[in-house]
């Protein structure tokens, strides 16, 4: 079961990888959008600013959405979860993936931002697959100044200032706000929820 890693420049992807084959997954790192090819699921991960996914042209668009009609499972990380949406106010002039409505925005309120840190999570989907076995509450780490809206997709929320979608899942779209990698056991429980749904597909 080949995982294929997303690599656009927009951070650091060693800790995803080693989060992965930590539970056994294989992982290749997708450099250009024919690495995509043969991968049982594509993961997106990412930090920093959305004009980052500038780089991920209608190419790499063309790839995914093809491995998404073959049934195979994505799964965005942080950024790569903003992506998934048809854009943000961070870079209003870079569109999204498209798949979930909506776009992110700055956090607001009196509170410092970037938020950095481990917060809770609002469980408000019990029958996700993506969060199955995590507590409601648990703990996440973020590190974000933008995020996302809370819509039907949203299968956890995190307050933070406002509330914002921490996680969402969609048929064979699945987000996270958070670092899985970075967050520990509630975060490998993730990871494995997701490999669990990419074996599933066979």
């Amino acid at each position: 079961m080949r995982i294929a890693l997303v690599d656009y420049g927009a951070g650091n992807p060693t800790s995803v990888i080693k989060a992965f084959t930590s539970l056994g997954a294989e992982v290749s790192v997708a450099r250009a959008a024919a690495d995509l090819a043969g991968a049982a699921a594509i993961v997106v991960p990412g930090v920093g600013h959305f004009d980052a996914t500038r780089s991920l042209d209608e190419e790499w668009r063309r790839a995914i959405g093809e491995s998404l009609h073959r049934g195979r499972p994505l799964f965005g990380i942080c950024l790569g979860m903003q992506w998934l949406f048809d854009g943000s106010e961070e870079a209003p002039d870079v569109a999204g993936l498209g798949l979930l409505p909506g776009l992110s925005s700055r956090l607001t309120g009196h509170v410092k931002v970037p938020h950095v840190g481990w917060n809770s999570l609002d469980v408000r989907r019990k029958d996700s697959r993506l969060l199955a076995g995590v507590a409601d509450h648990a703990s996440a780490y973020f590190t974000h100044s933008y995020a996302a809206p809370v819509s039907d997709d949203t299968i956890a929320a995190t307050q933070h200032g406002v509330g914002f979608a921490a996680a969402v899942e969609r048929g064979q779209v699945f987000g996270v706000q958070f670092h899985p990698e970075k967050s520990g056991r509630t975060g490998l429980r993730i990871v494995k929820n997701f490999l669990d749904a990419v074996s599933e597909q066979g």
